[in-house]
């Protein structure tokens, strides 16, 4: 049941994520007094609608994306109404249109870091954490090293050997190297130091001898300010690790490993281009075990990607809006947006077909679930 909410929320957050997308664009519009026509979540046939002034609102069968239309913005369409010429997205200085179209991608970096940072504030971080959340009493049916060193929840591991205020990292790489030898820890309790010593033992987990004393270590909430920096750093180092992943996805190594998938017996692996429906799959298995505060970081960099994904300079990105702008600022004059039509169609053509087809292989060939 939890696995079934957890997907549920998570194609619920991203109509909302596309409703904040177009927002952007949609308020952007306003204020600088572009004639904005249609506000729609969806596309396809006309679900239900209402008109406020002169814009009409409203959902479309189809709840895959979303979007404002702006008069005067689609090559194809004679939309202005007479009188909105002075309105329409032509007239506009180049500055508010890229204002207007940088605003929908920038939502999901600001989104992402408020989604980020509510983490670091309600639940912890746990990359420099070493405060100890829980002891376990035995391991493999032995009393385990914490456990008869006395150490309780709340403990904070100051310094393992020689290495003073450890990452988890460092204590585990600590641990690792001195297996099975005396090694003393400084605990802090309360204030007081405490000094123990522990013998780390092996534990077999999934095949893996994992080194270990027996303390679950806690996350330690941040402060809000210190939640927000993280936060937003997290954008930072997550959009540069999602630019590379862009160009391997979409690239021939992408596109050739899900001809492979498609056409040989060649299983998936966990690191394979995927689709929503995948990543819908991921949550879904996440949530089953209750670890929400993962599926929150996950949705997070999902909105991350969709935004990077955005700005890629192509038709009918909103980076390609953004790049025909740069063009017509560098040239001093219009660029005529009916010559783009068939770039816009190879583009879509190649996402709609790679969407498609990643989505065959999550039902036939879903991507493994690692814990």
């Amino acid at each position: 049941m939890s696995g079934t909410f957890a997907i549920v929320g998570f194609f619920v957050g991203l109509i909302v994520i596309i409703m904040i997308h177009e927002g952007g664009h949609y308020l952007t519009a306003r204020l600088f007094g572009f004639r904005v026509l249609e506000y729609f979540v969806g596309f396809g046939p006309r679900v239900w609608s209402f008109r406020r002034g002169e814009i009409e609102y409203g959902l479309k069968a189809i709840p895959a994306g979303g979007y404002v239309k702006i008069a005067g913005m689609n090559p194809l369409q004679n939309d202005v109404p007479p009188g909105d010429e002075p309105r329409a997205y032509y007239a506009k200085p180049i500055w508010q249109r890229a204002i207007v179209i940088l605003a929908g991608p920038a939502s999901h970096f600001v989104v992402a870091g408020l989604l980020f940072a509510s983490l670091y504030l309600f639940v912890g971080d746990l990359s420099g954490a070493t405060r100890v959340g829980d002891v376990s009493p035995t391991i493999d049916g032995r009393t385990s090293p914490a456990a008869v060193a006395g150490l309780q929840p709340g403990d904070t591991i100051v310094q393992v050997g020689d290495v003073a205020d450890p990452t988890p990292a460092e204590l585990g790489e600590y641990q690792r190297a001195h297996l099975g030898e005396p090694i003393p820890f400084v605990i802090d309790r309360d204030g007081t130091r405490v000094e123990v010593t522990m013998t780390p033992v092996v534990e077999r987990i999934e095949g893996e001898e994992i080194p270990r004393i027996g303390v679950l270590l806690a996350p330690v909430p941040r402060s809000p300010v210190g939640a927000f920096t993280q936060g937003y750093a997290d954008v930072w180092n997550f959009t540069k690790l999602s630019v590379g992943q862009i160009g391997r996805v979409f690239g021939p190594e992408g596109v050739g490993r899900v001809f492979t998938l498609l056409f040989t017996d060649e299983q998936r692996a966990i690191d394979d281009p995927t689709s929503v429906v995948g990543i819908g799959q991921q949550v879904g298995a996440i949530g089953s075990q209750g670890d929400w505060d993962y599926v929150v970081l996950v949705f997070g960099y999902v909105t991350l990607f969709i935004g990077l994904i955005n700005l890629v300079p192509l038709p009918p990105f909103d980076g390609g809006h953004l790049a025909v702008l740069l063009i017509e600022r560098i040239r001093g004059r219009a660029v005529d947006m009916k010559k783009l039509i068939p770039v816009s169609a190879v583009v879509l053509i190649f996402l709609v077909t790679f969407v498609f087809a990643t989505a065959i292989l999550d039902f036939t060939k879903p991507v493994p679930f690692q814990p």
